[in-house]
C-alpha cells in the first residue's frame, strides 16, 4: 500500500507541474502597450538652479536608460558659449547625461542649457522635450518670463510642438539671424497646448518668433518651417502676453532641374509662387516640330509639351523677368512612352445642385466639338446644357439644370475633344444623379460686428476640407443650401487686398498674413433641416 501511495502521489506531483505549466502558458503576455512615457529626470549634480556655480562637469540622472540623438545640434546654451560644451556619453545608452563646460564663464551671469528633443529614452525614443538646466556664477538666478500664445494664421488648429525663440537684439543682430543662428532663449509648446512661458531671462531688448521646425535644427528653413513673428520689439521686464500666427511663408523663387516625364513632356518644377517665366530653347527644332507651354493645375510646374523627334538632349533658357534671373539647361531625352489622352469627370455617380461639373484632360485640349456630345434624363428627354472650354485649366466645364431626384446621362461621342497632339476621344458615358431636396440642409448666416470688406466666407469639415465658398464685397446674409448632413466650421478671410484669396505673410518684408476668423464651435446639419445662425465678428 506504501508503494501504491508512492506512485500515486508521483502522479500527483507531476499533475500539478504541468497544470502549473499551462497556467504559466496561458498567462505568458503577448506584448504590453508601447511606451509613450519620456525619461524623467531625477536628479542633477550640481542641483538645478545653483548659485555661485563653479563646477566644469554637469551630471543628469534619469529614470531610465537614455541615448543623445542630434544634441549638437539640439543643445541651446544662452548666453552663448564661445566653445560648445562637451556633451555624453554620444554613443549606446546610460542612465545619465554628462556635461562638460569647456568655456570661461561670465560673472554674474545666469546660463540655460536647453537640450531641446535629444534626450530620449532607448527603447522606443520619446524624449524630454526641451529639459532645461539652469545655473549662475553669481548670487542669483534671472527670473524674468515672457508668455504667450501661439496660433496658425488659417487653420482651426495649430500645429504641436512649435519652438518659441527669443533672439537678444544686439550689435550682432539683423533680421537675418533667424535664418543662421539658434536663439539666445528656447522653449516649446509641446504637444497638449498652444500656451509657452519663456524662464529665467534677463532684462534687455529681444525679438521673439514661433517656428514649426520641422528640421529641428533651432534656425529657421523658410522652404519647409512654418513662422510667426511680432514686429515690436520685446523689452523685458514686461506683462505683456504675446500672440504668435504661425504660418507658411511662399518660398523664394528657385527652379529644379527639369526632366522628361514623357516622350512628349519635359516638366519645369519651380517655387516661389506665381512667377511669369519664359522658357525658350536654345536648341534648334526641325520646322514641323511644335510646342506648347501650360501650367499644370494647383501645383508649381510647368509642362513642355512637343511632337516627339529624334535628338539626343535639348538645352533650355528659363528667364525670370521678375527676379533678373536666367537659368540654362541640358535635358537628355530618355526612352519613355507618349503621354495619351484621357478625360477624368469631377463627379461620378453623385451630384450635388450647388456643385459644378467639368471634364479635366490629361493632355492640353486643342478644340471641342459640341455637336458630339448630348446629354438626357432618366425620362430619355434630353437636357439643354452649356459648353466652356478653360484651356488655363485645362477644362470643360458643362452647365445644366439639376432636378431633385433625376438621374443624367452625358454622351461624349468620339472625335468630342481634339488634344495638342491631335488626338481624340473614344466613347465615353457618364451617368450623374440628384438626391431630393429633403435630404440636405439649408444654412443662412447672417454677419455681425466690425467687419472691413471685402470677406470670403468659407464653409469647411472639420478636418478643413473647404465645401463652399462665397466671396462677400458688402454686408449682406448668406446662404449655403443643400448641405449634406454633418458637422461644419465657418472661416471668415479679411481680403485686406481684394484678390479673392488668402495671402500669407512674409517675415522679411515685415507682412503679417491676412487675417482669419473662425466661428466659435461647430454647426450640425440635418437633412431637411432649415437653419439661421448669426456670426459675431470681434475685433
Amino acid at each position: 500500500m506504501p508503494r501504491i501511495q508512492r506512485i500515486l502521489s508521483f502522479f500527483f506531483l507531476i499533475a500539478v507541474v504541468l497544470a502549473v505549466i499551462q497556467c504559466a502558458r496561458r498567462g505568458t503576455p503577448t506584448g504590453g502597450p508601447k511606451d509613450t512615457t519620456p525619461p524623467v529626470l531625477i536628479k542633477a549634480d550640481p542641483e538645478n538652479l545653483t548659485t555661485e556655480f563653479k563646477a566644469k562637469k554637469i551630471r543628469l540622472y534619469f529614470d531610465e536608460y537614455i541615448k543623445l540623438e542630434d544634441v549638437q545640434n539640439q543643445l541651446i546654451v544662452s548666453p552663448p558659449l564661445k566653445y560648445n560644451p562637451e556633451v555624453s556619453p554620444q554613443g549606446g545608452a546610460s542612465k545619465y547625461v554628462e556635461v562638460t563646460i569647456k568655456d570661461t564663464l561670465l560673472e554674474n551671469t545666469t546660463y540655460t542649457l536647453n537640450f531641446g528633443q535629444s534626450i530620449v529614452d532607448n527603447n522606443e525614443g520619446n524624449p524630454n522635450s526641451f529639459l532645461t538646466y539652469v545655473f549662475s556664477t553669481g548670487t542669483y538666478i534671472d527670473s524674468l518670463t515672457v508668455s504667450g500664445v501661439v496660433k496658425d494664421a488659417f487653420n482651426v488648429k495649430a500645429d504641436e510642438f512649435i519652438s518659441v525663440m527669443l533672439y537678444e537684439i544686439d550689435t550682432a543682430y539683423t533680421d537675418s539671424t533667424v535664418f543662421n543662428k539658434p536663439p539666445n532663449y528656447l522653449t516649446n509648446t509641446l504637444d497638449s497646448t498652444t500656451i509657452f512661458q519663456l524662464k529665467y531671462l534677463k532684462e534687455g531688448n529681444y525679438a521673439i518668433f514661433a517656428i514649426k521646425d520641422e528640421s529641428k535644427n533651432n534656425v529657421f528653413d523658410q522652404n519647409i518651417d512654418k513662422i510667426g513673428f511680432i514686429e515690436d520689439t520685446v523689452s523685458l521686464p514686461t506683462d505683456t502676453v504675446y500672440l504668435l500666427n504661425l504660418f507658411k511663408e511662399i518660398p523664394d523663387y528657385s527652379i529644379k532641374t527639369p526632366n522628361f516625364a514623357a516622350a512628349n513632356k519635359i516638366i519645369f518644377g519651380y517655387s516661389g509662387g506665381d512667377e511669369k517665366l519664359d522658357i525658350t530653347t536654345l536648341t534648334e527644332f526641325p520646322d514641323s516640330i511644335r510646342t506648347l507651354i501650360a501650367k499644370e493645375p494647383e501645383k508649381d510646374t510647368l509642362n513642355y509639351w512637343f511632337t516627339p523627334f529624334e535628338i539626343d538632349s535639348i538645352i533650355f533658357k528659363v528667364t525670370n523677368e521678375k527676379m533678373k534671373k536666367i537659368d540654362t539647361f541640358t535635358v537628355k531625352t530618355r526612352n519613355l512612352v507618349s503621354d495619351s489622352l484621357m478625360l477624368t469627370p469631377s463627379h461620378r455617380n453623385k451630384i450635388n445642385f450647388e456643385d459644378e461639373f467639368h471634364i479635366t484632360s490629361s493632355i492640353p485640349i486643342s478644340a471641342i466639338d459640341t455637336t458630339r456630345i448630348t446629354m438626357f434624363n432618366k425620362d430619355t428627354t434630353e437636357v439643354d446644357f452649356k459648353t466652356k472650354l478653360d484651356t488655363l485649366k485645362n477644362r470643360i466645364f458643362m452647365d445644366f439644370e439639376k432636378e431633385p431626384e433625376e438621374t443624367y446621362y452625358l454622351n461624349m461621342l468620339p472625335d468630342f475633344v481634339t488634344d495638342f497632339f491631335g488626338n481624340t476621344n473614344d466613347t465615353i458615358s457618364y451617368r450623374l444623379a440628384t438626391d431630393g431636396y429633403a435630404d440636405f440642409g439649408n444654412l443662412r448666416l447672417n454677419l455681425a460686428g466690425e467687419i472691413d470688406y471685402p470677406i470670403i466666407v468659407q464653409l469647411t469639415d472639420e478636418k478643413g476640407k473647404l465645401y463652399r465658398e462665397i466671396y462677400v464685397p458688402e454686408a449682406k446674409s448668406l446662404d449655403f443650401n443643400t448641405l449634406e448632413p454633418g458637422n461644419y466650421l465657418i472661416r471668415i478671410i479679411i481680403d485686406a487686398n481684394a484678390n479673392g484669396k488668402w495671402d500669407t505673410g512674409n517675415y522679411l518684408k515685415k507682412i503679417q498674413p491676412e487675417r482669419v476668423i473662425y466661428y466659435p464651435g461647430t454647426i450640425e446639419m440635418r437633412a431637411n433641416w432649415e437653419k439661421i445662425e448669426t456670426f459675431t465678428v470681434l475685433d
